[in-house]
């Protein structure tokens, strides 16, 4: 078995081994990874953050040894909580995004390829699960990130990367997909029943789960469609006041704290 880590800002992970292949997901700086196999220049990996698989471009990652895969996989991650934050390194400075996370990170350093990097930056304190506030603090800095499909940045996102990414940061973690997400968690009866920080699910005509949104206040919810937004809630769903009708149909709303 072979591994690797990003040492990139953002990289598309793809359904197939091709350049115009659907992007399903993506991998931020220090995420590892294990290689399931490899076509032509593309290796499908295994992502140890949420066992979520994918093709990406062999020049877009930096291999590491077992060892070093398993010192990463079985430390307490520190994850980057600036929304953006520039990181020199090899001698270039480039963008680190939220949800990142730092290997070996202490006193303001981290270690990637056996290097000290310096980092002056905010990072979440591991094992310390945030409040719901905490949660809904963190997904409003996202208002008005453009959605992008399998996005996970706050240049562009999508529904259940902005719930993963803010769930991250305050060391919880969940599945990459709305419908995987939608199985954690206690469900509610009531609406009224929720809190700003829960997660709403919402379903298709063929009652298959395909969205997912933070509560963040009565009867409003923040989500990406378009882009992050916040709308109103109600028993029936999501209602946009700019196009003045429902978007989304209630499915659930859980709690997953």
């Amino acid at each position: 078995m072979k591994y690797g880590i990003i040492e990139l800002s953002v990289v598309p992970g793809r359904a197939e081994p091709s350049d115009k292949s659907e992007m399903v997901t993506q991998l931020l700086f220090g995420d590892i990874f294990s290689i399931i196999e490899e076509s032509g220049k593309f290796i499908h990996i295994n992502i140890e953050f949420d066992n979520y698989e994918c093709w990406i471009c062999k020049k877009q990652y930096l291999p590491i040894d077992k060892n070093e895969f398993l010192e990463i996989s079985k430390s307490p991650y520190h994850c980057v909580t600036d929304l953006v934050h520039l990181v020199s390194y090899k001698k270039k400075i480039f963008p680190i995004v939220q949800g990142s996370c730092l290997s070996n990170y202490r006193d303001g350093e981290f270690t990637l390829n056996n290097k000290k990097v310096v980092f002056d930056g905010n990072v979440s304190i591991p094992d310390k699960i945030g409040s719901k506030d905490k949660i809904v603090e963190d997904a409003l800095m996202y208002l008005n990130a453009p959605y992008l499909w399998g996005g996970k940045s706050p240049f562009g996102i999508d529904c259940s990367g902005l719930t993963q990414i803010v769930y991250k940061i305050n060391n919880i973690v969940i599945p990459r997909d709305a419908y995987q997400q939608a199985k954690l968690g206690e469900g509610y009866s009531f609406l009224e029943e929720a809190e700003a920080g829960d997660i709403a699910f919402f379903d298709n005509e063929e009652g298959r789960i395909n969205h997912v949104g933070i509560l963040v206040g009565k009867n409003k919810i923040i989500h990406a469609s378009g882009k992050v937004r916040i709308d109103t809630l109600d028993h029936q769903g999501i209602f946009n006041n700019e196009t003045n009708s429902y978007s989304h149909k209630l499915r659930i709303i859980k709690n997953l704290i």
